[in-house]
């Protein structure tokens, strides 16, 4: 059945309900437990949404991200109104080995830089207009969604769409990182933060598409860009000791952190094993990077339930 003649919006795949195996025992300690998760079926976009489509929801309401704002005074006590200007956090690859306990090596906070600016002033997303947008926050990627008469993923949702029907394989196509040496997913390959060998031939964001989908013809689940979800962050064992390449709020924070799911380009084994369905961690909602993104979801019967 063509499920294309069924969809709500242009570029949606149905994913269908049922219960699986959410989460891992064998990686990352905010991934545990494994346990047993129904959902509805739904409608997801098959791929991240890019450049081009977030300019189209720009150019039509003239919104603003929160990244092009000027930071509320308020809710920075003590700081120096001058370093309250509007901007994003870049990703900047290091000259060699660098301690990995400190994110701030590697991220710098860029006056001016934005989804349209994406290294900050001088640079443009020109050229890039199939790429996934970047620095938007939570609040960014829920404004598009309502606008396009979509909502944002649930964790579940997204992990059940990403999983592609594979039960308990640890990728998103299934258990080797790399079959027959093909690279599936656009990650980090190489000492992270500081050599990236390019054997997927990209480094930083890539075209959505440009590596084959999963099962349920979704591209670019894991890889390329985190995405946002709707669940709040909380750990369902033992607490994470740290977030290895979200840059944003950490546990006790006043900023409500939501998960993020599926790894970007900037995972590598060495470091952020985190380009898998099972992955998750908690991105502060004010917070926006050169590797975060989202795509949208569409709660609606589906092909079979017409």
């Amino acid at each position: 059945m063509n499920t294309a003649a069924y969809a709500p919006a242009k570029g949606m795949t149905w994913v269908p309900g049922g219960t699986f195996v959410m989460g891992s025992e064998h990686f990352y300690a905010e991934e545990r437990p494994a346990r047993d998760v129904t959902v509805e079926g739904f409608w997801i976009d098959r791929s991240p949404v890019t450049v081009a489509q977030f300019r189209r929801f720009v150019s039509e309401t003239r919104y603003v991200t929160v990244a092009e704002r000027p930071p509320d005074p308020a809710d920075f006590p003590g700081a120096d109104p001058a370093a309250l200007v509007p901007g994003s956090l870049v990703f900047h690859k290091t000259r060699g080995p660098v301690d990995l306990r400190d994110v701030r090596a590697w991220w710098r906070y860029v006056p001016g830089a934005c989804w349209h600016r994406p290294e900050g002033p001088g640079s443009t997303a020109a050229g890039r207009h199939r790429h996934p947008v970047t620095h938007v926050a939570y609040e960014d990627g829920a404004a598009y969604a309502a606008w396009a008469g979509k909502e944002l993923p649930s964790e579940a949702e997204w992990e059940r769409a990403a999983r592609g029907g594979l039960e308990g394989a640890i990728f998103a196509w299934g258990d080797e990182p790399a079959p027959n040496d093909r690279m599936m997913a656009n990650t980090w390959q190489g000492e992270f933060p500081w050599q990236n060998l390019r054997t997927d031939r990209y480094e930083g964001t890539s075209p959505v598409g440009a590596f084959p989908p999963n099962a349920y013809g979704l591209y670019d689940m894991t890889g390329n860009v985190w995405e946002w979800t709707t669940d709040f962050f909380k750990v369902h064992g033992e607490a994470a000791e740290h977030a290895c390449c979200a840059p944003g709020a950490q546990p006790g924070e006043r900023v409500a952190r939501r998960v993020i799911k599926g790894g970007s380009h900037l995972c590598a084994p060495n470091y952020c094993l985190r380009f898998r369905p099972a992955a998750r961690q908690g991105e502060a909602v004010d917070t926006s990077t050169t590797h975060i993104g989202f795509r949208c979801v569409v709660r609606a019967p589906g092909p079979a339930e017409d």
